[in-house]
């Protein structure tokens, strides 16, 4: 057989000839695809990610930069166990691999400590009060037994040696003193005067004799923007007067200082007869 000849003239040549031309031309387009793709895709251009965890944004920016990655925060958080303003996590995670120009994603902690709102804890159970204080963050430091109509219950929160009003703010991680009564105590104190002195400062004043406040009587409405403006002008056993230690005493409050100073008057007046 004339391989030339069948080369050049047969059918078969020619669609072998055709074949070979356009496994030529795949083979040459497979080459050109993967070159593109390892150019596209960086193939074998990777670097091991640092631990960016610990750091601040700012320095971890500048060692993303040395090893060409790109910082991006994602969110934040708070957690009293890292530095304020520090990076917690990062994705991809540190001692990975990826390819020069990724994104790192990172979530910082907090830049400042969190505020709790303290809720009304008076005439509340200790263990109850120490749980709720608990779940926000608060912890307390220490108890302090003052007489009482009930044992057991709530009389005051103080935080560095001052009254905490339900409401108020608190750092997370602050430390509260909770005054719990024991009961009613067998001594009879003194009950101090009242009259001017607002919702707080009688508050302090009747602990001290240890007392506890009652109920509180407004002569008019009371929204947070007045409630600071009241001040006692009346109360329910006279000042002077001695009752047993852990007794209540109730207050009549207003915005009318001549109200009352003229209620403090006439005190001093039934005295003096």
């Amino acid at each position: 057989m004339d391989f030339k000849k069948f080369w050049k003239t047969t059918d078969t040549a020619f669609m072998l000839k055709n074949v070979i031309a356009a496994a030529a031309v795949g083979l040459v387009l497979l080459f050109v695809l993967l070159f593109w793709l390892a150019r596209f895709t960086r193939h074998g251009n990777e670097v091991e990610v640092p631990t960016f965890v610990g750091l601040y944004v700012e320095e971890a920016e500048i060692l993303a930069q040395n090893e060409g990655l790109h910082i991006t925060v994602i969110d934040s958080t708070y957690s009293r166990k890292a530095p304020l303003g520090s990076i917690v996590d990062q994705n991809p995670p540190a001692n990975s691999h990826a390819k020069a120009g990724r994104e790192i994603y990172v979530i910082v902690n907090a830049k400042a400590v969190r505020q709790v709102p303290i809720p009304d804890l008076r005439d509340v159970s200790y263990r109850q009060a120490e749980a709720s204080l608990r779940v926000l963050g608060i912890e307390v430091s220490d108890v302090e037994y003052e007489p009482s109509e009930y044992r057991d219950l709530v009389l005051d929160i103080r935080h560095d040696g001052r009254s905490v009003e339900p409401g108020s703010r608190l750092k997370e991680g602050s430390k509260v003193v909770l005054v719990v009564g024991f009961g009613q105590g067998t001594d009879f104190v003194s009950v101090p005067d009242l009259t001017g002195k607002n919702r707080e400062e009688a508050r302090s004043a009747l602990l001290s004799s240890r007392l506890i406040i009652g109920s509180v009587d407004y002569d008019t409405d009371v929204n947070e923007s007045n409630e600071n403006l009241f001040v006692v002008y009346g109360q329910s056993v006279r000042a002077g007067e001695s009752i047993l230690e852990g007794s209540r005493v109730d207050i009549r409050m207003t915005t009318d200082l001549g109200k009352a100073a003229a209620s403090s008057a006439a005190d001093s007046e039934e005295d003096f007869f």
